[in-house]
């Protein structure tokens, strides 16, 4: 495939999952692009010189399929594949949201690494990187189904640090604030109302968290980023943010 170190994207056809697959083919990986859309992956591996192949995380022949064509060797893994839906308090929620939010965030990262750990412990110098949310920091109104996912996805990471200790493996969560990207889009199945998460203020953008991450990936293999939280200036936590106008 390459005699670069394999980084290996999940949720790579858009949003930060893209930007990080452009940002560490810029620091010197072969990214493999996994994700439903691999037409979009497609493109951008074209663009980076990387590989693209499909993945939804939340099918486990498809999880296999794509563990099956990755190299024998990993460096670094991305668990970026995630999202949320709806907006409905706890007394109103929708089953079939919460199933579908803790499928994507945290059976698939599950899978995923699951099905990858033996390829990075092959590499000699492996890095989990999970791209969780502020939403696995703290509770906010009308959004348990996704802080419950992220908090559940968050402790399967951070449970893994203490179990891959002694091992060549860094694991490295991120927690991302408000990130304009097809995110709230998605959440919430009307532009308007997504437009309207970010008004007012200046939002991180995907191509931030991608530096980030390409950072963390980077750094010597005795150094380990455990968390890193990161938001936009105007916003304090999930629930308060200064907006102008």
């Amino acid at each position: 495939m390459s005699d670069r170190p394999i980084a290996v994207v999940t949720g790579a056809s858009s949003g930060i999952g893209a930007a990080t697959a452009r940002a560490l083919a810029a620091a010197g990986f072969h990214v493999v692009l996994g994700a439903r859309r691999v037409d979009r992956c497609e493109a951008i591996a074209e663009e980076v010189d990387g590989t693209a192949l499909p993945l939804d995380v939340t099918d486990r022949s498809s999880v296999a399929e794509f563990v099956a064509a990755v190299p024998e060797s990993v460096r670094v893994l991305v668990n970026n594949a995630g999202g949320a839906k709806g907006l409905e308090p706890v007394e109103e929620a929708d089953e079939a949201d919460w199933t579908w939010m803790f499928e994507v965030n945290v059976l698939g990262t599950l899978r995923v690494v699951q099905g990858l750990l033996p390829k990075l412990r092959a590499s000699g110098d492996g890095h989990i990187v999970t791209v969780t949310s502020i939403a696995a920091l703290a509770p906010y109104d009308k959004g348990a189904g996704y802080t419950g996912a992220k908090h559940a996805q968050a402790m399967l990471h951070r449970t893994l640090r203490g179990e891959l200790l002694g091992e060549p493996i860094r694991l490295t969560e991120i927690l991302p604030g408000m990130v304009e990207t097809e995110f709230s889009l998605v959440r919430l199945g009307d532009q308007e109302k997504a437009d309207d998460v970010y008004k007012g203020l200046t939002p991180l953008t995907a191509e931030d968290v991608a530096d980030v991450i390409a950072f963390a990936t980077t750094r010597p293999s005795h150094v380990n980023l455990d968390q890193i939280v990161l938001k936009p200036r105007a916003q304090a936590d999930a629930m308060r943010a200064y907006r102008e106008g």
